[in-house]
């Protein structure tokens, strides 16, 4: 059986829509004059509180400052991730790394410091829909596994399969990236402690190991987490 995907149902309005969360009022609307002159449809809004209200009406990707008047845009990520699967990039003057990995632990898909290039960071919206389809993933199936998001429960061939908090998440990471290649130092960064605490490189392994023998036919011989040799691992074909 092939594996395919289902998405949330957007219109195609929506399919275009980039919301802009940025408090400095001329750059947000010099951004979503660049936004709507690429042919996307800009919103402009300038606190984490507006940044939600506006995601749930229905977005193709957002682009979020850390700093905002009402907290930071970490937590705005954070909510945004765990609703689904919109992409987010974070523009910011901040370009400390400690601030770059809470980014990208809270689910970031990409990372651009202040001052940039609007061409380059228009070809950095480009990739990431591109990377993600632009639409969010609520439910996806490959071969006898079922995943439903949206209530974080993993079906094998229609049977629950019991997955620790860190198996899972793991399991999303990868499909949710299953046209990249996952390396281990993605994994630790963005699934366990990556700000002082020290993890062992092996428990990503054992990890890896305990998923395997929950969802694969054959642990040795998978199908849905792929090792790619030197690099790290991918889902599926």
């Amino acid at each position: 059986m092939s594996g395919y995907k289902r998405e949330a149902k957007m219109s195609d309005e929506n399919r275009k829509r980039v919301v802009v969360v940025e408090d400095d009022i001329l750059l947000n609307k010099a951004l979503c004059k660049a936004f709507t002159n690429d042919g996307y449809i800009a919103q402009g809004v300038s606190s984490v509180k507006e940044g939600l209200a506006a995601f749930r009406e229905g977005a193709a990707l957002m682009v979020v400052d850390i700093g905002l008047p009402d907290g930071e845009g970490f937590s705005l990520c954070r909510q945004v991730r765990e609703s689904g699967g919109t992409p987010v990039i974070f523009l910011t003057a901040r370009d400390d790394e400690m601030d770059m990995i809470r980014a990208f632990d809270c689910g970031a898909d990409d990372y651009l410091v202040k001052p940039f290039s609007m061409a380059v960071l228009l070809k950095h919206v480009q990739a990431v829909l591109r990377r993600t389809g632009g639409s969010e993933l609520q439910e996806f199936d490959y071969e006898n596994l079922h995943i439903d998001f949206a209530r974080k429960r993993v079906l094998l061939c229609g049977e629950e399969a019991r997955l620790t908090p860190k198996e899972y998440i793991l399991l999303e990471l990868l499909v949710r990236n299953r046209k990249r290649v996952v390396t281990k130092q993605m994994m630790l960064e963005q699934i366990w402690d990556a700000q002082g605490s020290y993890v062992e490189d092996n428990t990503v392994n054992v990890t890896l190991s305990r998923l395997r023998k929950k969802i694969e036919p054959d642990p040795y011989n998978p199908i849905y987490i792929k090792t790619v040799f030197g690099l790290g691992y991918t889902f599926g074909e």
